[in-house]
């Protein structure tokens, strides 16, 4: 190893370039430079490396060994770094000015090259500029010599056209000494093209001398209507042919011969007859047997007598079969005729016009309003029911139609137009449809009710009478609920065939104002019957009042007689009372389809909602009236059995002191139980048949009238103070019951006419401080003062005076 005093260049030379090279490491650098002057600090598992010896006991440590080595290895590595850094330096140096020399050099070459390529750059554009001429000329050489070719291709054509003119024009009607191509049937293509253009030219010349000038024009107009004549004829026969050859072809179902007839005949009126010429010979329009068969689906088994379901399930069938056909054909046009949306739109016309329409007049047939259809053959109804059926299904075939393809055709207005004549009218139809189902319906209930009175037997032509028209006639929700059911049927019937809303809301009017027509009517003419039965009732009473000098017997014989009518007047009260709850139900149900249904179908048009609750409510309250004037007949009649109970029950003694003795009775007289159990009785019907302001309206006027039927009755009688207190626990029986009523004011008339009866209780002495309490009662107490019983004894009369004078 070399001492520290070795001058370092006595060192190995231990760095290089290449150890700066790729993944430089400093760890490893610096291992590399110490490995061999320091073993001892290699790792342990460093091979041949020899264990370092054990430490002597008691030695000092040892001073490191390898500072000097390792201080001149480190001065002469950093002399080799400047060294090669000195190296670097100077190869940088001399890259630097090859590159520069290098630069120069392919700027100088690039400068050539630029100025080289704008060389070619203005060589290319002469170049290009050379080949536009040139090629301009060219095409203008092409030009003219494809004008020229036309030119002379037209000059051809036209020499030929003249010579085929002249043929034509050679001798009327005679075809034979024509040119072979007019009759060779290879070249009726060619012969049919150049067939049209002479007749063209040949038509414009005429029309253009049509009014000849001088002698030559004449001859030449003339000359070429000969042409025309025999070019009309030949065309003809051209066409003739091709339609033979067409149909032939069209039975043998070679379609391309059929396509190459189709395609020359458009050449004659752009294949107008060939096309209708086709739809005309398809079988559905010339075989009879199809057409007969036709009415035979649609009717079924049944016949003319099949309903409308029948006929709508069997037009079902017959439109599919109808659809399927057409788009059968519509295959084979598509295939033959160069126009096939016009061929379509024929064939599609021809299905609606004659085969729909054919079968749509044996099923319609319309009814003479004059002479109506029976109702037991469906009257006008059937015929209705099978129009929309009608109708519906043949808007659905339509449809299927349009979607296999009909051109150009407006098929919607088609198919309007086909119903038109049965559409204006239908609003009178329906109308008269629906008076002759009321009126059948009436009839029916008519009838009904006869049955059930002949079959029940003669009740008797008193008290039963009365009952037996009531039961038999009585007003039903079903009945109403039918009425309905026939109108939401008919505005069915009306939305399905008309769309516009004005014209709806119109139709829409019509056909509600014949249910509220029908559903007045019918209610009014029920309460009527009601009434009857109140008014027979009535009549019945007023027939047994007797006076009071007769008999026992006839007495009795008439007072069993005013309890039959009593029972009849009850009952017709009831009957009315249901009659009435069946009206506020059905008016109900009528009120609900409105809102539903017919509303809906109003709003859209302006002012047709407002009109028609403007008529509903001027037919419900004809209905109110008829109501009205029942419910006061039943007020009536609750009153005359009142009034009889009264006569008949109220004794004179009922209000004075017993003559016997013995203790007043303070329990309600006979009168007034039996009055109350009777409207309780009788009334019970109205709190449940009444609602709302009905209600309130009939209670308090049966209130108002019962209070002064009492009033008035009480009059007839003279009171001892027991009698006040009894008339009081009357007063009182009556006003519990009436409280029921919910009627305030008629709470506060018997509450005032129980004060009231304080003046028959009280001692003379202290009526001056009853009406200080009360001085509402005055009045009707100074007059039922004056039934006291004590009125003269005790000198109540000066008394009152005094009063009053006060």
């Amino acid at each position: 190893m070399p001492s520290a005093t070795d001058p370092p260049a006595a060192l190995p030379l231990t760095l290089d370039l290449d150890d700066f090279k790729g993944d430089f490491s400093f760890d490893a650098l610096f291992g590399t430079l110490v490995d061999e002057l320091l073993p001892e600090f290699r790792g342990d598992d460093a091979p041949g490396a020899p264990p370092p010896p054990p430490p002597v006991l008691g030695a000092a440590p040892p001073v490191f060994p390898a500072v000097d080595e390792l201080l001149g290895l480190f001065k002469h590595s950093c002399k080799e770094l400047v060294d090669l850094r000195r190296q670097i330096d100077k190869r940088l140096q001399n890259l630097k000015k090859e590159v520069a020399t290098q630069d120069a050099k392919h700027r100088k070459t690039l400068g050539e090259l630029e100025k080289g390529v704008d060389g070619l750059f203005d060589s290319f554009a002469r170049l290009d500029s050379r080949i536009s001429s040139v090629g301009q000329t060219a095409a203008k050489i092409g030009d003219h010599l494809q004008s020229a070719e036309s030119q002379r291709e037209t000059a051809s054509q036209t020499i030929d056209l003249i010579k085929y003119l002249m043929e034509f024009n050679s001798t009327p009607g005679d075809l034979m000494e024509l040119s072979p191509l007019f009759s060779d049937d290879s070249r009726v293509a060619e012969a049919a093209s150049i067939a049209q253009k002479l007749r063209s030219f040949a038509e414009e010349d005429v029309g253009r001398h049509g009014v000849p000038s001088a002698v030559g024009s004449a001859n030449a107009s003339r000359g070429l209507e000969v042409a025309v004549a025999n070019l009309q004829e030949y065309c003809n026969e051209l066409e003739n042919r091709l339609l033979a050859r067409f149909d032939t072809a069209s039975q043998r179902r070679e379609m391309s011969t059929m396509a190459e007839c189709a395609k020359i005949l458009s050449q004659f009126n752009r294949g107008t007859s060939a096309m209708q010429h086709y739809v005309a010979t398809r079988p559905m329009f010339i075989d009879v047997d199809i057409m007969s068969i036709d009415i035979q689906v649609v009717l079924g088994e049944e016949g003319p007598q099949a309903d409308h379901i029948c006929i709508a399930e069997g037009l079902s069938v017959l439109y599919k079969e109808i659809a399927d056909t057409v788009r059968r054909e519509a295959t084979t046009i598509m295939a033959v005729f160069p126009s096939p949306n016009e061929v379509m739109s024929i064939l599609v016309q021809r299905v609606l016009e004659q085969r729909v329409t054919a079968i749509l007049d044996k099923l319609l047939i319309k009814p003479s309003l004059a002479n109506l259809p029976p109702i037991e053959e469906g009257g006008l109804l059937h015929y209705l029911r099978v129009l929309a059926v009608a109708y519906d299904k043949t808007k659905e075939l339509a449809k299927e139609l349009q979607s296999i393809g009909c051109g150009d055709l407006d098929i919607e207005g088609l198919t309007e137009s086909i119903f038109v004549s049965h559409k204006d009218e239908y609003t009178e139809f329906e109308q008269a449809s629906l008076r002759q189902q009321y009126q059948s319906k009436m009839a029916e209930l008519r009838a009904e009710a006869k049955q059930q009175s002949e079959s029940t037997g003669t009740i008797g032509r008193s008290n039963g009478a009365a009952v037996t028209t009531s039961l038999q006639q009585q007003i039903s929700v079903t009945v109403v609920t039918e009425f309905v059911r026939w109108n939401e049927e008919a505005i069915s019937r009306c939305t399905l065939l008309f769309s516009q809303p004005a014209t709806v809301a119109a139709n829409v009017r019509s056909i509600f104002a014949c249910l509220l027509d029908q559903v007045s009517q019918y209610l009014t003419e029920g309460l009527d019957r009601a009434r009857e039965s109140l008014n027979h009732a009535a009549t019945q009473r007023d027939r047994y009042v007797i006076g009071t000098s007769v008999s026992r017997r006839v007495a009795t014989a008439a007072a069993n007689a005013a309890e039959a009518a009593a029972a009849a007047g009850e009952s017709s009260f009831r009957s009315f009372m249901i009659a009435v709850q069946r009206c506020a139900s059905s008016v109900a149900i009528l009120q609900q389809y409105f809102s539903n249904t017919i509303s809906r179908l109003l709003l859209p048009v302006d002012g047709a909602h407002p009109s028609a609750c403007e008529d509903m409510g001027s037919a419900v309250s004809v209905v109110e009236a008829a109501a009205h004037k029942g419910l006061l007949q039943c007020i009536d009649t609750v009153m005359s059995e009142v009034e009889r109970l009264l006569s008949s029950e109220q004794k004179a003694t009922d209000y004075r002191t017993p003559d016997d003795g013995a203790a007043p009775d303070h329990r309600p007289t006979n009168a007034c139980i039996r009055i109350v159990a009777y409207l309780s009785r009788v009334l019970e019907v109205a709190f449940s048949a009444l609602e709302g302001l009905n209600k309130q309206s009939f209670l308090t006027e049966l209130g108002n009238r019962l209070h002064k039927g009492l009033l008035n009755h009480w009059q007839k009688f003279t009171f001892s103070p027991s009698g006040g207190l009894r008339l009081k626990r009357d007063i009182t029986e009556y006003g519990e019951f009436v409280r029921s009523f919910n009627a305030p004011s008629i709470d506060e008339k018997f509450e005032l006419l129980g004060i009231m009866a304080n003046v028959f209780i009280v001692a003379p002495e202290s009526l001056a401080s009853l009406f200080e309490g009360t001085p509402s009662i005055r009045k009707d107490a100074l007059r039922f003062i004056q039934l006291r019983d004590d009125y003269k004894t005790a000198k109540i009369a000066s008394m009152l005076n005094s009063i009053m004078a006060e």
